[in-house]
């Protein structure tokens, strides 16, 4: 006995959907695999050969540079504007009729731009009027969240706002990510985080001033190797003393300068950190020295390449150095809660 399954009607409306997502795949000429939507991310990562491909990847990088969204605007109005001048020149027109024709139509089209004006920000910024502008680039990422994003955004730009806004430092809002916890334990905090906690006992200062050494917190090692004859053991405990009470006396002056803080840009000895928990200083290492540069403007410190007491001008301040846990890892905070282009930091919690 055979079955005949009917088959369902209006069938032929219905198509196959293209097979392309909104999510490309990169691979770039150092083999780094990326997988993104961002028009600025595939640009800078792909190669261009063609002469007017690359013009349109520098409008675009100056459009990143400048506003930090609409790059894929800039790469389709572009493309357009090339694909209709083909027409005029096929037609006859010179490029330097074109060019013309389009600078009278860019003219025209931001004065037509400036009568559509909806919104325009007030002279001095506010949270809320900063936020409204915010939101609609947020949300072209981020949707759905713009909102609780466009708030604490504009929440850290407003703490490090110059008195003239065009020389605001992009560089100065930094975003630390921390796995765990959700987007909603996001916070803006005015100084920096590190996701290490300090090297030694001490993990909460209030109100001390920082040292910043670029060197390692050890024993002074010499470039070549030396030999050191050594005819008992007396001379060998000499020795090794020597070092020590070397190492104590640098750390001692330390201590009596007044510093309760110490960023190391390299590594940190276990005598040192002997010497450091026996003063009650902090000690945290940074490795990045571009980490270290923005500490540097954020204590207001001056790096040092020696290890010894600074002077009262190379030492900097903060107001709370503590670890803290949040999303579950632990973390170190340095804040200050006065200064006026300090970098402000938000952690935002991801889910794990």
């Amino acid at each position: 006995m055979s079955l005949k399954v009917p088959k369902a009607s209006n069938i032929q409306l219905f198509k196959e959907g293209y097979k392309v997502g909104r999510n490309k795949l990169l691979i770039n000429h150092l083999g780094r695999l990326f997988v993104t939507s961002d028009a600025a991310t595939i640009i800078r990562e792909i190669e261009v050969v063609h002469p007017a491909a690359k013009l349109l990847v520098m409008a675009s990088q100056a459009q990143e540079a400048e506003m930090g969204d609409a790059t894929n605007m800039v790469l389709i109005l572009g493309g357009e504007l090339l694909k209709k001048a083909e027409h005029l020149l096929i037609m006859g027109l010179h490029p330097s009729e074109v060019i013309k024709g389009y600078e009278l139509a860019a003219a025209k089209a931001q004065s037509e731009l400036e009568k559509l004006s909806t919104f325009s920000l007030p002279s001095p910024l506010t949270h809320s009027s900063l936020s409204t502008a915010l939101k609609p680039a947020i949300a072209s990422k981020q949707y759905g969240f713009e909102d609780q994003l466009a708030s604490l955004v504009a929440e850290a730009a407003l703490s490090i706002m110059p008195a003239n806004p065009k020389n605001f430092n992009v560089d100065n809002v930094r975003v630390v990510k921390i796995m765990g916890g959700s987007l909603a334990g996001s916070k803006v905090v005015s100084g920096m985080v590190f996701g290490r906690e300090p090297e030694g006992t001490v993990k909460k200062v209030t109100r001390g001033k920082v040292a910043v050494f670029t060197t390692a917190l050890d024993i002074a090692q010499t470039e070549t190797k030396g030999t050191v004859l050594i005819k008992n053991a007396d001379e060998m405990l000499n020795f090794t003393t020597g070092e020590e009470k070397q190492l104590e006396k640098i750390f001692k002056e330390i201590a009596d300068s007044g510093i309760k803080v110490i960023i190391a840009g390299s590594s940190v000895g276990e005598l040192a950190l002997h010497y450091l928990n026996r003063f009650d200083i902090a000690v945290l290492k940074v490795l990045s020295k571009f980490e270290l540069r923005r500490l540097c403007r954020v204590v207001n410190a001056t790096p040092l390449a020696r290890v010894g007491a600074p002077t009262p001008e190379e030492a900097g301040f903060v107001d709370v150095f503590e670890t803290v846990e949040i999303g579950g890892d632990r973390v170190t905070v340095l804040q200050n809660t006065d200064g006026d282009h300090r970098p402000a930091w938000r952690n935002v919690e991801q889910p794990g």
